[in-house]
């Protein structure tokens, strides 16, 4: 019996000495993505948006309360049940009521609750703030693609679709992760200038998918049918990752989103060559998948939308028709 237990034992210790060793490995092939997940990341990620740090803010407030509370309370119980132990010959106290008790556990927890409820409306509040934007742009989700019109300011009339870079979804299908970037590189990046306001409509085509970008602080449903709104102002330069956070089928896993923050010189000349780019694809008769509804009436800039309230939209029309025509109905949709 006793050798038994020994030979468990040492094929125990040797299966973890394996998994740490190959743990390891890995991470040292993985470094932490610069706008991205960090390895062996338990917190959340740099903020770079005021929203962002708005939430991280939040969360150290509310770790620091909740922690308070549950040294205050299991303190208590572990020194009354360590003080007043039988074996000490403890008899326990008989009572019924007591009203400043009362009083207190009613008043304490109510307090703590409005303290935390005050910086956290003023953060909800704040994250609906979609007004006087610099940039607009519609994200659309589709399975399992993002598609982005710019409907105004800088770069107003540019639409494409954003698909997972081939290269990564082969390496998922050949069943070799590699790279820092694995499963959150596309073709087609999102770009925005740094410290402006970009307001983010959303919608869906065939299901819903929400748009979510740790470092931004945002995550917005995309639901067919309805236009949802939020916005961000990224602070710092830099390639930021996500991923659609709402599971919308087999592909799910492969629908991440690359977001590209340019200083405002370098904005412009790729709005410029954006811009040429697509003019070649209409003059060659390509043109580009485009992710924009037919009609974006319900698109506008008045205070529903920016409530956060769903607005409803024209019925889809198929990705693959001409990015120009449907860019402009939007547009046209926000202008009016």
């Amino acid at each position: 019996m006793a050798k038994t237990l020994t030979d468990r034992g040492s094929r125990l210790v040797l299966g973890l000495a394996v998994w740490g060793l190959t743990a390891a490995a890995y991470a040292a092939e993985v470094h932490d993505l610069s706008g991205g997940p960090a390895v062996n990341q338990i917190d959340l990620p740099p903020p770079v948006t005021p929203i962002a740090q708005m939430q991280h803010q939040l969360n150290d407030m509310v770790m620091i309360i909740c922690t308070i509370i549950f040294i205050g309370v299991f303190g208590v119980m572990f020194y009354s049940v360590w003080a007043h132990r039988k074996s000490r010959g403890a008899v326990a106290a008989k009572w019924h009521e007591s009203t400043p008790i009362e009083i207190t556990w009613t008043l304490v927890p109510f307090i703590i609750e409005i303290l935390m409820a005050l910086p956290t409306t003023q953060a909800v509040v704040a994250q609906k703030d979609t007004t006087s934007p610099d940039l607009t742009i519609k994200v659309t989700g589709y399975q399992w693609k993002w598609g982005y019109d710019y409907l105004t300011g800088e770069g107003e009339g540019i639409s494409f679709v954003s698909t997972i870079d081939q290269a990564q979804r082969a390496l998922s299908t050949a069943g070799t992760p590699k790279g820092d970037d694995y499963l959150l590189k596309v073709d087609h990046p999102l770009v925005v200038p740094v410290n402006k306001k970009v307001r983010i409509i959303t919608t869906a085509s065939d299901v819903i998918h929400a748009w979510f970008v740790p470092s931004f602080g945002v995550n917005q449903q995309a639901i067919p049918g309805f236009v949802r709104d939020t916005w961000f102002r990224v602070e710092k330069v830099g390639d930021y990752y996500g991923q659609c956070a709402q599971l919308c089928g087999k592909e799910h896993a492969y629908m991440p989103i690359q977001v590209k923050v340019l200083p405002e010189d370098e904005y412009k000349a790729w709005v410029a060559s954006e811009k040429k780019r697509e003019a070649a694809a209409r003059g060659s008769g390509g043109g580009v998948a485009s992710a924009q509804p037919a009609s974006d009436s319900g698109i506008a800039s008045g205070s529903d939308a920016s409530a956060g309230h769903a607005q409803p939209v024209a019925a889809e029309q198929p990705a693959e028709q001409s990015h120009s025509n449907r860019a402009s109905a939007g547009r046209a949709g926000v202008e009016g």
